[in-house]
């Protein structure tokens, strides 16, 4: 997925980026408006406009490493209805599952064999022919929503696992929050085997497992 970055894959990423940051960060900020928090609403960005929430240096990780972030939706958990680590846990998930909605949809046309698999070449030697392109945006919104759903700070699986874990763990969570970024940065750049082994199986099973083949 990441090798042969010619012409029509970058601009079949930056296309899909575009779309699935966009829809992501959206889905955080329209939950905590839902929920009652409206700090997101008040800075702009419960908008379409991806230039609200796209991070240069995330964006172009995404395109050249096969991961990357978008600019994180600011919420004040203390407005949230369900309480704040509760409300957070939902604010958070709406992200994953925005991008797995996007995932089935993108899955479609390929599924109903509107379009074929084979057809991946670029389209006049430049742009990404259509099924190139919905290949790459089922796969990439799968793997956000995996490497997003991976609980360390500041990912939204450390928020979901927040929200749902006894308060025992609090201290322990607590911890691992302050450390998170750090540990993150050590899996992202250091660790990237490992990281393809959390990510890599259940990627593999879902792409293969929502296009059929």
């Amino acid at each position: 997925m990441f090798q042969g970055l010619d012409a029509p894959t970058i601009i079949s990423r930056i296309l899909t980026l575009l779309i699935a940051f966009t829809i992501h960060e959206l889905s955080h900020a329209v939950t905590a408006d839902r929920l009652g928090d409206d700090t997101a609403r008040r800075l702009g960005r419960i908008s379409l406009n991806p230039l609200v929430h796209l991070d240069p240096i995330g964006s172009l990780l995404l395109i050249f490493a096969g991961f990357g972030w978008a600019k994180p939706v600011p919420v004040n958990p203390y407005n949230l209805r369900n309480g704040p680590q509760m409300g957070m846990a939902v604010v958070a998930a709406a992200g994953p599952i925005s991008n797995f909605l996007m995932a089935l949809i993108g899955a479609i046309p390929l599924r109903l064999g509107l379009l074929p698999f084979f057809a991946v070449g670029p389209l006049g030697g430049f742009l990404p022919s259509p099924s190139q392109f919905l290949l790459d945006f089922v796969e990439i919104n799968l793997l956000l929503m995996l490497f997003n759903l991976i609980p360390i700070a500041p990912l939204d699986g450390s928020k979901i696992l927040r929200g749902f874990a006894p308060r025992a763990w609090e201290g322990t969570l607590n911890t691992l929050e302050q450390w998170g970024p750090f540990l993150l940065l050590g899996l992202v750049f250091l660790g990237g085997g490992i990281l393809g082994a959390i990510i890599g199986p259940p990627l593999n099973f879902l792409y293969r497992a929502i296009l059929g083949v």
